[in-house]
Formats: C-alpha cells, sequence, structure tokens
C-alpha cells in the first residue's frame, strides 16, 4: 500500500500543505509564484525545504533556497 501512486500521492500533500502553512506562520502571506515553485518539488526536496525553513530568518532565506534547489 506505501508504495501506490494514491499513497504517495496523498503522502505528498499532505507534506506540501504542512510546509506551506509552517511557512505562513512564521513569516506571513506567501505569494503565489513562492508557494507554485514550492509546489513543484518532488517528495525528497520536499523534505529538505521542510528541514531548511527551520533555519530560515526572513522570506528571501525561501526564495534564495528555491533559487539553488
Amino acid at each position: 500500500m506505501r508504495e501506490s501512486p494514491l499513497y504517495q500521492e496523498i503522502m505528498q500533500q499532505g507534506k506540501l500543505e504542512l510546509i506551506i502553512r509552517q511557512l505562513q506562520r512564521r513569516f506571513g502571506h506567501i505569494e503565489p509564484i513562492l508557494q507554485s515553485k514550492i509546489q513543484q518539488l518532488s517528495s525528497y526536496p520536499l523534505e529538505e525545504l521542510g528541514e531548511a525553513l527551520l533555519d530560515f530568518s526572513s522570506k528571501q532565506d525561501l526564495v534564495t533556497w528555491l533559487q539553488n534547489y
């Protein structure tokens, strides 16, 4: 079951929603273009972003991270 495409899609969506909520809580409104770039990340980079955002001190850190990934 864990390897089924549906399961993977549900897990990916959950990760995405959590990361967006964390970023919004930390920095306020996240522009649609940034949200779009985050939504395009596959599972592993999304997990990396989830860890990296703990070290972000500004929204610019997010922008820089997305440009470098």
